[in-house]
């Protein structure tokens, strides 16, 4: 996918909020910065596949619980 963030589709603001916990709180769990979560949440920045781990195992969901690609 590249830097093609366009095409990623996310819920983690949704499941993020779901879950109780603020951007700062997610990001101090799963090691990064507050700035990279708000990024992801707003479709700036696509997550490596460590981080896209790392969240998905802090919010107790699969990472295609949080991302998407869309329908074709």
């Amino acid at each position: 996918m590249g830097k093609d963030h366009r095409k990623l589709l996310n819920n983690l603001e949704t499941i993020r909020m779901s879950a109780g916990l603020t951007q700062q709180a997610l990001s101090e769990k799963a090691g990064v910065s507050r700035v990279s979560i708000n990024s992801i949440e707003n479709g700036v920045y696509v997550p490596s596949a460590v981080l896209a781990l790392k969240i998905a195992k802090v919010l107790k969901c699969s990472v295609e619980d949080i991302f998407q690609l869309p329908k074709i």
